[in-house]
Formats: structure tokens, C-alpha cells, sequence
């Protein structure tokens, strides 16, 4: 009986690790404090997923499909009534039971920016939500750059500061080194939104994207509580059997 409580204790260890994995915070690029930047991201935080999708659909949508994700399946996990779905996220043309694609054509994408643009339905999952957050976060002015930006997670990207004019222009600091190392960021032409205001603003967008690329993820947390306190329970009553058992053995 002793394997059934080392089975057990290994079990429930092996669980607890699948549903609090660690997850890297660092990104690419020229380093500095801003690696540590974290999204901290609710995924069962309804109010923050309908903040995100409005803002994905408002200024991402354009360029970047979800194609694994439905209008459908997206109006029911996040509440979001027939109406308001139809009215303010559905992209003309679509009908609720459609994926969730992007007007603009690969071809267009790549003439548009030297690369089509991808889809994001497992971003986080590829890339992390800090990163993602990251990205949202660091671009900069850059006179060099075809587009006038550039980015410190992804030196060189082709994606245009699409959100500048809620962040703002920003120019970024750096001290000599090879790579030279990020020390600073100063606004040089304010956005429509404070700096606090664009944080939540990203935060939301990046939780929703999480959200895309693992639909279940929220209740599958939740049911592993539940798993983890069945494992507990059965390890106890299997320390108990095994003591019955081995009472009489001296």
C-alpha cells in the first residue's frame, strides 16, 4: 500500500505543477529593465476579455485574424449579448458562426509591409503574454526604420506603431554597450491616453489573446482545484488503508 500513497503523492505534485507551470519573463532584444515587464494576466476577468476584444477588433482586426475562434464562441464565453456581438465586434460581411478572419489579403500584407501579418490565435502561447505585452509596450521612434518606429522586444519589425495614437511617440535611450542596453523612454508627442490608461488598455488586450489561444484555460483552472482536493482526500484515505493494513506487522 505504500507504492498506492507514493503514486498518490506524486500524482497530485504532478498536477499541481501542470496547472501553476512557470512561465519565462525575459524577451529578445537589446536588454534593460523593461524585460521584467509583466502582463499579469486574469483570464477569468470577464469585464477585462469584453475590454479586450473591443480593442482587438477596433485596432487589430484589420490586419490579424483569429481564425481558430468563432464570433459564436466568443459572444458565450464573455457574456456579450446577440445584439451588442452583431452591432460592434462582428466585421461586415461575417455572420456570428464565422471564424473571426481579417479583411486585408496576404498578398496586400506583404506589399503593404514586406510580410503578410499573422495570425495571433496562439500568439501567447508561441511567444508568451509577457512578450506579447512587451511589444505593446516598447515601440520607439526610430528615423532609420521604413515605417519610423522601431520595437525593443522585435528589433526591426515590420508592424507599424498602429497604437501611437493612444500611447503617444516615445524616444528611447540607450548606454553604449554591444548590445547597446535599453535605460529609458521619454514622450515626445502625448497619445489620447494617459500612461496609466494605455497600460490597462494593453493589459486587457494581451489577457484576451491569451484568452483566444486557450478558450478553456479559466475553467480548466478552476476544475483543477477541485482535482488537486480529490487527490488530497484520496491520499489521506490511502494512508489510512495503509495503516489498517499494516497494524498487526511488527
Amino acid at each position: 500500500m505504500s507504492n498506492v500513497i507514493r503514486h498518490s503523492v506524486f500524482t497530485a505534485a504532478l498536477a499541481v505543477t501542470l496547472l501553476f507551470g512557470v512561465r519565462a519573463d525575459a524577451a529578445s532584444g537589446p536588454g534593460g529593465a523593461w524585460t521584467k515587464w509583466t502582463a499579469g494576466n486574469d483570464v477569468s476577468n470577464v469585464a477585462s476579455l469584453q475590454r479586450g476584444a473591443a480593442n482587438y477588433m477596433g485596432y487589430c482586426a484589420g490586419c490579424h485574424s483569429i481564425k481558430y475562434m468563432r464570433y459564436s464562441r466568443l459572444g458565450q464565453d464573455l457574456k456579450i449579448p446577440d445584439e451588442q456581438l452583431e452591432q460592434l465586434l462582428i466585421l461586415p460581411g461575417s455572420k456570428k458562426a464565422d471564424y473571426i478572419t481579417t479583411p486585408l489579403s496576404a498578398e496586400d500584407g506583404e506589399n503593404w509591409f514586406g510580410k503578410a501579418p499573422p495570425d495571433l490565435s496562439l500568439i501567447t502561447r508561441a511567444k508568451g503574454s509577457d512578450y506579447v505585452y512587451q511589444f505593446l509596450k516598447t515601440f520607439y521612434i526610430d528615423p532609420q526604420s521604413a515605417n519610423g518606429t522601431n520595437n525593443l522586444a522585435l528589433p526591426g519589425t515590420a508592424m507599424p506603431h498602429v497604437l501611437s495614437p493612444l500611447q503617444g511617440l516615445q524616444e528611447a535611450s540607450f548606454a553604449a554597450g554591444d548590445p547597446p542596453m535599453w535605460e529609458s523612454f521619454a514622450l515626445v508627442e502625448p497619445g489620447q491616453l494617459t500612461a496609466e490608461q494605455y497600460d490597462v488598455f494593453v493589459r486587457d488586450t494581451v489577457n484576451f489573446l491569451e484568452y483566444v489561444g486557450e478558450p478553456i484555460k479559466a475553467k480548466r483552472q478552476a476544475l483543477g482545484v477541485w482535482v488537486i482536493l480529490f487527490l488530497l482526500v484520496f491520499t489521506a484515505f490511502a494512508y489510512l488503508l495503509k495503516r489498517e493494513y499494516w497494524k498487526d506487522v511488527k
